[in-house]
């Protein structure tokens, strides 16, 4: 199957490239003599009125052939000023671009077709806000933006996409809280997002996400309602005295008024299975239960009353042998501060360390009701990305479980426009990626190793077919981008070649000489294949690695 996929993604792609020489030739007036798709015995042969259209066997190239390409062919009187040689300088120029520009466009409408077929997206409804964050004290859980800058917002990707474009510019918003229409204006800070290859874009952040936190609960306290009653950290309630559950919100407003009396509480608590799959994964099973919880009516919060908090700051998972491990944080325990800076957000606990994540910091937490504190000092890995560059990175492994419960997802009558926006820029993105990647291969930057060949090609498409159909678009999407920006490399034998010669003759005001565009194209070639064959040797040594760990792995 994944031979088929092979064939598909690069036929579609060739096709696409030699359609688009074919039809700007034909715009043009000049005589295409063959469009041939594949190499190899012809399988399919249609003759046209003058045009003879092929399909080989072999579908790893095509090519467009016009009158007059070879010094041998006859050409008669009347055909001649339809050769391609005849044509004016601009338009031989358009044909020969029209080939890469194709595959370069095309993944707009490919990442159009998978953007829009995602359908209906989350409203612009406000379900967690990072204490710290430009939005904090101004925006609040349960807000629908209405409008940003006057412009009416119909999903949170719509919200962010202006929030990301307005990095230190003041933003107004149209909130709906509660019952009424309120105006809020706010300025999203400027984040760097660090990319591979050196890439730096900036955008705008305000601290905000589309969902709120599900009923999943911390009990801090032994002596606490929840914990005489059998709730423990991590229990997920989904009902109180019949009433569905499903956030933390939605437990609070159940609660409110309840100032004593009890109530069954039924909840569904995560149990890991040790050594599950064989030690291949780690799973946990919910176990039902139903607790009879008697809230503390002395109190008057009610994480008091209740004895039940959201489990953001509770540490679900600490590896043994990692830094926070060896700070004597364990699971179960509730983050209080880091450096004697008081935090309320697991985020707000990630950001403090890594604003400084080569220094060591004194964390404080709480277990069981017991105050205690440790020392952590940030991993610090080094590693070889997939590029080949040596990178070097700080990690944090302990991890808390907070999962958030989606909105129900709404409908755009921007839908089209805003998948088309969204192509644009997802090419360009790509674009930009493989232009910077092929500079920094030139600068010594990034080692030719990175080089990828039909093997990796075929590996590649044959993982995201597996995945489904729109990953395996997506996959086409970026392999249309390299193959059209690498045949605009100034290389004699492809586009980018003829797009050179085109740049010598309009300096020189005359074709440069054939003997001199025949030793071009010969060392054209000669670099091409060297190329390819260091392509090749990568593909091997990636497969072989990937064969050996493989080996290593059944032999004990």
């Amino acid at each position: 199957m994944d031979l088929v996929y092979f064939a598909l993604l690069c036929s579609v792609l060739i096709f696409v490239h030699e359609l688009g020489h074919f039809v700007w030739a034909k715009i043009f007036g000049v005589k295409v003599l063959t469009f041939s798709l594949g190499f190899g015995p012809k399988i399919l042969r249609l003759r046209g009125r003058e045009t003879e259209y092929c399909v080989g066997i072999l579908p790893l190239g095509g090519f467009v052939k016009m009158l007059g390409e070879t010094r041998q062919e006859s050409v008669l009187p009347e055909d001649r000023a339809r050769t391609f040689e005849a044509q004016p300088l601009y338009k031989r120029v358009i044909i020969v671009l029209a080939g890469p520009a194709m595959n370069v466009l095309f993944p707009v409408l490919l990442y159009f077709v998978v953007l829009v077929g995602e359908g209906p997206q989350a409203p612009p409804t406000i379900g967690t806000v990072a204490p710290g964050h430009p939005a904090d004290g101004k925006l609040f859980p349960g807000d629908r933006v209405l409008e940003a800058n006057g412009e009416r917002v119909y999903t949170f990707a719509e919200l962010r996409r202006k929030i990301q474009g307005s990095p230190n510019k003041e933003l107004a918003l149209t909130v709906f809280r509660g019952q009424t229409r309120v105006e809020v204006s706010v300025t999203p800070q400027e984040i760097r997002l660090e990319k591979p290859f050196e890439i730096v874009d900036t955008v705008g952040e305000l601290g905000i996400g589309p969902s709120q936190p599900a009923a999943v609960i911390g009990v801090p306290r032994p002596d606490s309602a929840a914990y005489r009653a059998g709730l423990r950290s991590f229990d997920v309630v989904i009902e109180v005295r019949g009433k569905p559950i499903k956030r933390f919100v939605d437990l609070e407003e159940t609660l409110a008024d309840n100032h004593g009396e009890t109530v069954p509480v039924t909840y569904l608590r995560p149990v890991r299975v040790p050594n599950a799959l064989g030690k291949m994964a780690d799973i946990a099973v919910y176990e039902p239960g139903v607790a009879a919880l008697t809230p503390d009516a002395a109190q008057n919060t009610f994480a008091l009353r209740t004895g039940m908090e959201p489990a953001d700051l509770y540490v679900f998972d600490v590896p043994e042998g990692s830094a926070e491990h060896m700070a004597d944080l364990r699971t179960g325990d509730r983050i209080l501060a880091v450096d004697n800076q008081e935090v309320t957000a697991w985020i707000s606990f990630e950001e403090l360390l890594f604003q400084r994540p080569d220094q060591p910091h004194t964390i404080t937490f709480e277990r069981q009701g017991e105050r205690r504190s440790g020392v952590i000092q940030l991993r610090r890995e080094l590693y070889v990305d997939e590029y080949g560059g040596n990178q070097s990175r700080y990690v944090m492994r302990a991890k808390n479980w907070a999962p958030l419960v989606p909105e129900h997802p709404v409908e755009s009558p921007h839908a089209l426009r805003n998948a088309f926006v969204a192509a644009v820029e997802e090419t360009y993105d790509v674009a930009r990626f493989i232009l910077v990647g092929v500079v920094r291969i030139t600068e010594g930057k990034i080692g030719v190793s990175t080089l990828g060949g039909p093997i990796t090609v075929y590996d590649v498409v044959g993982e995201q077919s597996a995945k489904g159909v729109s990953y395996f678009i997506w996959a086409m999407a970026i392999i249309s981008i390299n193959l059209g920006l690498l045949n605009l490399l100034p290389i004699p034998v492809l586009d980018g070649g003829h797009l050179l010669f085109f740049g010598f003759e309009a300096l020189l005001r005359r074709p440069l000489p054939l003997r001199v565009r025949e030793i071009a194209s010969l060392v054209g070639m000669v670099l091409l294949v060297g190329l390819m064959v260091i392509a090749f040797k990568n593909d091997v040594e990636r497969r072989w690695d990937v064969i050996r760990g493989q080996v290593r792995e059944l032999v004990p």
